[in-house]
């Protein structure tokens, strides 16, 4: 396993606080108490708060965008990439809970990346929505409103983060594999 870097454990430390504080809560002095330096020393590994965000949300963002380019140009059918989608999910809010908290609670204080982020959230969101309406023509999916079975689908995958570290003995295969059955599938008998 690769030695953190300490800029990588600043981060680490920081999307933390962010979850427990929330990012406009938590100063440079808070951090740098929570890792027992001087607060000036962090700026020999990042520039501001600001950056340690755009860091934390712009690449959580980035690979979940890179994550539905692959799913979406897959030649799996549309049951399948949205296992696909729910599997993504799973694994990213497993590894990064402080980050998906940041990722979905602080965005909007994003500064000179906010466009860029919300150009990568409308475009996977597009992406989602057209795997939907591809499935609605195939016959695979019912013909229902796809915006509504999007917003129901991606409120509960963001918010995996705050449900996965109450698990102990999380199987994340499993828990992918209910979570689809339930979201895609329903819980009708």
């Amino acid at each position: 396993m690769k030695q953190e870097t300490r800029k990588q454990e600043i981060i680490r430390i920081a999307a933390k606080l962010f979850k427990e504080k929330g990012y406009s809560a938590v100063t440079m002095r808070d951090l740098a108490k929570a890792m027992g330096i001087k607060a000036a020393s962090l700026y020999n590994h990042i520039n501001s708060k600001q950056d340690i965000l755009k860091t934390i949300i712009i690449s959580l963002a980035e690979e979940f965008t890179e994550g539905m380019k692959l799913i979406q140009t897959s030649d799996e059918n549309c049951i399948d990439k949205l296992k696909s989608i729910i599997e993504l999910h799973v694994r990213i809010s497993s590894q990064n809970i402080y980050g998906m908290a940041s990722l979905n609670n602080d965005w909007m204080h994003l500064e000179e990346k906010l466009e860029y982020y919300q150009k990568l959230r409308i475009d996977y969101e597009n992406d989602f929505r057209n795997i939907l309406k591809e499935g609605i023509v195939s016959g695979e999916i019912v013909n229902v409103k796809p915006d509504v079975m999007m917003f129901s689908i991606l409120t509960t995958l963001r918010s995996l983060y705050i449900w996965i570290p109450k698990k102990e003995d999380l199987n994340l295969e499993e828990l992918s594999s209910t979570l689809s059955k339930i979201l895609i599938t329903g819980i009708n008998k």
